[in-house]
């Protein structure tokens, strides 16, 4: 487990872990300033959640942050210089996976002592935190007509409606040109089943073409779909075309609207919360705020009886070892490692891609040097339980707790199979600033810093840069963000719902070959 608790803020730099031979800058830090607590002076201008050597590491040495290898060392690094991609050196090494030998499980509160939202009830025993209409495609061929029919049912027609949060289309760019069958289709499927039965959905309606290779009847039955008074389907070849399908599909949302109006907000346990949690544009303070604080509140919420999703399986890459060794059994940990060899032996193989060791250009700038650093931080998001399941992308999660489901960690793709999954809640923590937001389940941000924070404040929910500013403890802020999932779950609305996002974000992964 990675020991986030012995961090030390003192003047300019942050120490995370005694065993450390590198600190983070918690501002910029000068040439030639003195750092007393550490007994050196910079030898580099140090921007702000940047590493520092605090003591000679020489070439080949492990550098370690949290007491982790994040990177070696591709030369000599004096004391008080700054630790970068440009003398910082990626490359595999031995990681001891120890599988569940660090399980401990969660103590559960008592059902009366457990916290309480207000959602939506299901039929089937699901709840909610948004209720909405949702209309998906099959194929890219049917897009225009979904997005048509969500975008005709504007505030004002919807004002009769106060208890529905909107009409919102799920298109994609697939559905034809790919595999018949295998695992491309079944992703896509199983994606589409996750959104139309989501307990956010009040009714759906499934729009196809007719002639794709992804023929509603085969999704209906590989997902064992059935239509009924909530889920409608139209084929556009057989209905009449694009204008009849367009005027159908509206007038079957008129229909089903009346119904959808009659639910109502009830107390729930928060065990009913399943929270996905997700991180983009991220900075060397992920690591020491926002994630760390997250992993908090999902420990927190786990004790509550609800449900983390972590995922973003290129992001936890360097770090799993981390991972198997909380997991509640060999077979579960197991199970991780099978998707992490999947991407590196099979997927990535000989491409410039994260998993690789290459992380975008904005972390670069945010001062993380690799994967292996990137993933240290990612992995926090997770807190410090049990990791009690894995799950393939977009499959049910039906466990609580922590847990594992393998995406890409490309935020969109990865919140839509977490999504897909049951996720009706997504936490969303970013440093240098990422503008995402979800539908149907709504999405809350967090920022690492409050320069950001402020400069950002219509696209953030929560400052966790307080940490920083020496303001607030991480199991605090922890406590804060929890509290915010009630809030959110019950209704209020986060700041990315407040600025309409979520009616692009809809990205289903394309792991398969075009032809």
């Amino acid at each position: 487990m990675i020991q986030t608790s012995e961090k030390k803020l003192s003047g300019p730099i942050i120490r995370l872990h005694p065993n450390d031979n590198i600190v983070v800058a918690r501002v910029d830090v000068a040439i030639g300033e003195q750092v007393p607590s550490e007994n050196f002076t910079s030898r580099s201008q140090v921007p702000a959640g940047y590493k520092i050597a605090a003591k000679k590491i020489l070439k080949g040495e492990p550098i370690l942050k949290y007491n982790v290898t994040v990177g070696f060392a591709n030369t000599d690094i004096e004391p008080g210089t700054m630790v970068h991609s440009h003398n910082t050196e990626f490359r595999e090494f031995d990681r001891d996976y120890a599988y569940a030998s660090e399980y401990k499980a969660t103590t559960l509160l008592p059902e009366s002592e457990r916290a309480t939202f207000q959602g939506y009830v299901r039929a089937n025993g699901k709840v909610g935190t948004r209720n909405f209409i949702g209309i998906l495609s099959t194929v890219n061929c049917s897009a225009t007509v979904v997005n048509k029919i969500a975008a005709w049912f504007t505030p004002e027609r919807l004002k009769d409606f106060p208890n529905v949060d909107g009409v919102v289309a799920f298109s994609h760019d697939i559905g034809c040109g790919m595999e018949m069958s295998g695992e491309p289709m079944q992703l896509l499927r199983r994606t589409m089943a996750g959104y139309a039965q989501h307990p956010n959905l009040a009714a759906a309606l499934i729009i196809g073409l007719g002639c794709e290779r992804n023929q509603l009847k085969g999704l209906m039955e590989q997902e064992a779909l059935q239509e009924n008074s909530t889920l409608h389907t139209f084929i556009m070849q057989e209905t009449g075309g694009t204008r009849k399908t367009i005027e159908a599909g509206i007038e079957a949302v008129k229909a089903l609207l009346p119904e959808a109006n009659k639910a109502k907000r009830q107390t729930v346990s928060a065990s009913y919360l399943s929270v996905g949690l997700q991180c983009g544009g991220s900075d060397g303070f992920s690591s020491i705020t926002a994630n760390p604080a997250l992993g908090a509140a999902i420990d927190i919420l786990s004790r509550h009886g609800g449900t983390g999703i972590l995922s973003e399986t290129p992001e936890i890459y360097g770090v799993e070892h981390t991972l198997t060794r909380r997991a509640a059994t060999k077979e579960i940990g197991e199970k991780l490692i099978k998707r992490i060899r999947w991407w590196k032996d099979e997927y990535s193989v000989g491409r410039d891609v994260q998993i690789n060791g290459q992380v975008s250009p904005g972390n670069q700038i945010g001062g993380l040097a690799n994967i292996f650093e990137k993933s240290l931080g990612s992995s926090m998001k997770g807190g410090t339980g049990p990791l009690m399941e894995v799950y393939r992308y977009a499959e049910p999660v039906t466990a609580k707790g922590f847990v594992f489901m393998d995406t890409p960690g490309f935020d969109p793709v990865s919140a839509t199979g977490q999504i897909a999954g049951g996720a009706n809640l997504i936490a969303f923590t970013t440093g240098r600033g990422s503008m995402f937001g979800s539908k149907p389940a709504p999405c809350i941000k967090l920022a690492t810093n409050t320069p950001m924070y402020e400069r950002l404040t219509e696209d953030m929910d929560i400052n966790c840069g307080e940490i920083l500013d020496g303001t607030v403890s991480v199991q605090e802020m922890g406590q804060r963000i929890f509290e915010l999932f009630l809030k959110t779950a019950s209704g209020e609305h986060s700041k990315s719902e407040l600025l309409g996002l979520g009616d692009y974000e809809f990205v289903p992964w394309q792991i398969g070959v075009m032809s």
